[in-house]
């Protein structure tokens, strides 16, 4: 499986991909586009973004859900650790809230789920990315080798800030997260000066319409869809028009992904 561009054949990895159960699928994939006024390309179910992003020539997929209450932890991790395993080409993160106390405990669960680190929203969630109380969390997660990725940014409101990620840094820069949306979604300046050189990774989710990769440079940026919002396709379409050399889309579409997953 590989895609074709120019007559050079890649492999790609999604490193940003929602999926929900089939009941609350079409409910969620709303609520989100309704929380930033886009129209969602897609429904977040797994079936969907297997099936498209196969076709498109994708191999694996990084796939999330987001917990806004604490009591969702479980059964959203329960549901992407199944998915998984039905669909191979899957990698999985677990679901976190802010409010979970036993912090250890969960963390053994979703080890014990495979599944690879953690995603988390800020913005959706309500809390700061420099809260007191997560910053045990980034530093047990680095501890075990689990990933955090992060919604960051968003000029309406200051939770994912770009800004704030820098003050985990400050305290923790062998903090290994991925930065969602360049770093900032529509933060991107700030991005660039507080997180560039860092041990941050970032993905092109969501950004390629208006952002450029050359604000962080290849070597730490990760191709991703932001499925369902958008299709795996038009993303493709859309990381292939932005001209990067043959070395260089290697990097973004699958090496820098597979370094940091270790596949």
């Amino acid at each position: 499986m590989a895609v074709t561009h120019n007559g050079v054949t890649y492999r790609v990895a999604d490193a940003h991909a929602h999926i929900y159960p089939g009941k609350i699928a079409e409910k969620a994939t709303a609520s989100v586009g309704r929380f930033y006024d886009i129209e969602m390309d897609e429904v977040g179910l797994p079936h969907i973004l297997h099936e498209e992003g196969t076709a498109a020539g994708i191999e694996r997929f990084l796939v999330c859900s987001v917990a806004t209450k604490v009591e969702q932890v479980e059964s959203i991790n329960t549901f992407i650790a199944e998915k998984c395993k039905k669909y191979p080409a899957f990698i999985g993160l677990g679901a976190w809230h802010q409010d979970i106390t036993d912090v250890a405990g969960e963390l053994d669960r979703i080890e014990a789920l495979g599944l690879r680190g953690i995603k988390l929203h800020p913005d959706f969630q309500k809390f700061n990315i420099d809260a007191d109380n997560m910053l045990e969390v980034y530093k047990e997660c680095t501890r075990r080798g689990l990933i955090v990725l992060f919604h960051t940014g968003d000029d309406r409101m200051d939770f994912s800030s770009p800004l704030r990620l820098s003050k985990v840094l400050e305290k923790h820069p062998d903090f290994l997260c991925i930065a969602a949306h360049l770093g900032g979604y529509r933060e991107w300046d700030n991005a660039r000066a507080v997180l560039q050189g860092t041990n941050v990774y970032v993905d092109s989710s969501s950004t390629l319409f208006e952002c450029s990769i050359e604000h962080f440079g290849v070597d730490k940026t990760l191709f991703g869809t932001d499925f369902p919002m958008w299709t795996p396709k038009g993303e493709l379409e859309r990381f292939f028009s932005m001209g990067f050399n043959e070395e260089e889309n290697r990097k973004m579409l699958f090496d820098n992904f597979a370094k940091l997953f270790g596949i």
